[in-house]
């Protein structure tokens, strides 16, 4: 399982409620480092066969993993009802890498003693290293029965911190250091506080030589986006403990991130033969390994590496599109960058995912590290789910924000912004409102302006991370139709100070954060009302017009009024099952092209992204005379999956009909470089546009071509007979 799918699978067992199942579920794949656990008080030795816990403790730090395993197994075995065996146990199983194991043994540790503090503590260390929010209850409950616990404190600073909330770390963290003045992670915690906000810090001194203080520190910078400082830091770590392998790995993992990828395989060949074989670790050697299979494609401003199989097809939108968001937005922000924009598209959803491992809230289509972004290919994800070109846009913003910002935004604000310019520039091409967002508005679980950030990181809710996303990028269009889209650059220059959210809200809006959250969240009822108003309506309905869909002798009127009905509703559902597709199926039916033509051009107004059905509705607008359109309806699916033969074929049919020569050889040669079974006649095709442009030679060329896979192939000898003759006659 990917990390994204562990977080799926996990929130749909909080729904549940299962405590128990929480801690068999919540870090399956645990992406951060294990730090090494609070050791417990020793219980008594016990068995006749002369194991001890000092046996199995003694193996462990030899790195005996598999001794000390089998120590703990005879214990536990042996004392069956000792609950603090099985939590030691299984706090080895977490420091290597099994954490399901962990919390299986941390689960029955509770089941034989309720009331033991350190399985409690043990399981919310286990899940803050997922960035869950039930690590708070866990800990909560640590502290409930034993008070002293300060590591529990600890976790919960680090929490807050991770949620942007300085002053519930600061509490948490002195109240772990009223307990134990020494406590590392509580200094590590205030020392990050201070750093993140550009303050000379007494607290570093306080670390001392301990290397996990500095692993901690850098932690937070990675995860607010400041990964140069988070390198400074990890080599801090490795300083002081050349043997902290989970250190060098994360450095090595950021390394990478950045393109650094010589050192970056060096630290983590020496971390992996040091028996260091986390999943960032060897996910990111396998990674390295598959470099060779990509290509690279460098201009002055960018650099673009797609996969061989697909790189001659992708490379003209890829970076066409780069090309047009690079001179949008260095107007947009007023500033160019420095260094050019390096893409990574990965066929291999697997592949991505390891670029994004360890980070909290990220979304599972790519993610921008500086001025490095990695994402998913169309080709990684099933076709009409992924609009690629959004994405890009999506990522492209975030390496101008946060180089304007010096990695100092807020995640709300950058996601914000991101998710603004998606449709800022292309209105059809955002996410649509989808139903959990809807059930969020009406369930009142949007969070405040200065609270939002917290959705990103630790969500409380299954779809909270995708919510937040849609909270945030409202926000932004709220911030930008009424004060201006100029705001949102005043903002991000007040955010390049570090200031706080809540100080920018009343800069620059002149208004409390309270007050902009109320303002904010009117409008966004007043935009959803009807859909709100009318949500368990709609979800009844379209059930049923489904299962009418299904009926043989449905009534076409029927299926088109109510479906209409439904769209009315809820206008941006344009998912499975949506009413528009249903209806022009409908009017088809009838013979009713008018209506349905209606209904595809409502179903793509909303970003439907269906192939056959944006196909049918070019047909019927080519049919209808108006080719300009059809061909703009098939453009757009090329955002969303240029590897679709048929598509190119389709266009590049209409651009040249159209005297469109340049964009019919960009569709043609695409489908040449897709490998078609119809090689002769690809290359025709493509001769064709290239002719339609004067540029004989290349005509000539790809006549030869396609006469070099069919011989005997009538309009290739035809037109390399022409254009023979046109090159006589001059």
């Amino acid at each position: 399982m990917i990390r994204g799918e562990l977080r799926r699978e996990l929130r749909r067992e909080l729904m549940r409620g299962g405590f128990a199942v929480i801690a068999l579920t919540a870090c399956a794949l645990a992406q951060t480092p294990a730090k090494r656990p609070p050791q417990p008080a020793a219980p008594a030795a016990a068995p006749s066969t002369g194991i001890t816990l000092a046996t199995a403790e003694a193996l462990w730090r030899n790195h005996d993993y598999q001794g000390a395993n089998n120590a703990f197994k005879a214990l536990v075995a042996e004392h069956p009802d000792n609950a603090d065996y099985r939590v030691r146990w299984g706090q080895l199983f977490f420091e290597r890498f099994t954490p399901d194991e962990a919390g299986k043994l941390y689960q029955e540790a509770l089941t034989i003693d309720p009331k033991n503090a350190r399985a409690y503590l043990a399981m919310a260390e286990l899940l803050a290293e997922d960035f869950n929010a039930k690590a708070g209850e866990a800990a909560d409950k640590a502290l409930e029965i034993d008070p002293k616990l300060y590591h529990a404190n600890e976790i919960k600073a680090r929490i807050a911190l991770e949620d942007d909330d300085y002053k519930t770390a600061a509490a948490e963290a002195d109240k772990a250091l009223a307990i134990e003045p020494t406590a590392l992670q509580a200094i590590a915690v205030h020392a990050a506080m201070d750093l993140m906000q550009d303050k000379d810090s007494p607290w570093v001194a306080k670390i001392g030589n301990r290397a996990l203080g500095f692993q901690t520190i850098a932690h937070f910078f990675v995860i607010n986006r400041r990964y140069e400082d988070g390198i400074i830091y990890y080599r801090k770590a490795i300083a002081a403990d050349p043997e902290l392998w989970s250190a060098r790995s994360q450095m090595a993992v950021n390394l990478m991130r950045l393109g650094r990828e010589d050192e970056a395989r060096k630290e983590l060949e020496l971390s992996y033969n040091n028996h260091y074989t986390d999943k960032p670790t060897v996910n990111s050697l396998r990674l390295m390994d598959t470099y060779g299979d990509y290509k690279t494609f460098a201009t002055p401003t960018t650099i673009l590496k797609l996969h061989k199989k697909e790189a001659d097809a992708l490379q003209p939108y890829f970076e066409a599109e780069m090309k047009r968001a690079t001179a949008v937005y260095e107007k947009k922000y007023q500033f160019k960058l420095k260094t050019p924009i390096q893409v990574e598209v990965y066929p291999n959803h697997e592949d991505f995912a390891v670029r994004t491992m360890g980070m909290p809230g990220l979304g599972a289509l790519g993610v921008t590290f500086n001025d490095v972004i990695a994402m998913d290919s169309p080709s990684g994800r099933p076709p009409g789910q992924f609009h690629w070109a959004s994405t890009l846009w999506h990522e492209m913003s975030h390496v101008y924000i946060l180089t304007l910002t010096n990695y100092r935004v807020p995640r709300w604000f950058t996601e914000g912004v991101a998710v603004h310019e998606e449709t800022a520039t292309t209105p059809d091409w955002g996410d649509r409102i989808t139903p959990d967002i809807i059930a969020a508005i009406r369930d009142k679980k949007l969070l405040p302006v200065a609270e939002i950030d917290r959705g990103f990181v630790h969500p409380k809710f299954p779809a909270q991370v995708i919510v937040s996303y849609f909270e945030a990028g409202k926000m932004c269009d709220y911030i930008a139709e009424r004060w201006g889209e100029s705001k949102l650059l005043d903002m991000a220059h007040q955010f390049a100070k570090n200031r706080p959210t809540v100080d920018v809200i009343r800069e620059q809006l002149k208004m409390e954060p309270e007050a902009f959250d109320k303002d904010f969240l009117a409008s966004i009822e007043k935009e959803t009302a009807v859909t709100v108003k009318n949500f368990e309506t709609w979800t009844k309905g379209l059930g049923e017009l489904n299962k009418l869909t299904r009926t043989p002798d449905a009534n076409n009127d029927d299926l088109i009024a109510k479906g209409r009905a439904l769209e009315i509703f809820y206008p941006d559902y344009v998912e499975a099952g949506n009413p528009y597709l249903i209806v022009a199926k409908a009017c088809l039916a009838r013979k009713d092209n008018a209506c349905a033509l209606e209904e595809y051009a409502k179903y793509s107004k909303h970003s439907g992204r269906d192939a056959d059905a944006v196909k049918k509705y070019a047909d019927l607008l080519k049919e209808a005379g108006k080719p300009e359109e059809a061909a703009a309806a098939l453009e757009r699916l090329n955002a969303v999956n240029p590897l679709d033969q048929d598509l190119h074929q389709k266009l590049g049919a209409l651009y040249l009909a159209s005297n469109r020569a340049p964009l019919a050889a960009r569709e043609y040669g695409a489908v040449v470089a897709l490998k078609p079974l119809d090689v002769a006649g690809s290359h025709y095709n493509l001769a064709m546009a290239y002719k339609a442009q004067g540029l004989e030679d290349k005509a000539r060329e790809e006549a030869l071509t396609a006469l070099e896979a069919a011989p005997d192939y009538r309009p290739a000898q035809k037109l390399l007979l022409q254009l023979s003759g046109e090159g006589l006659k001059k």
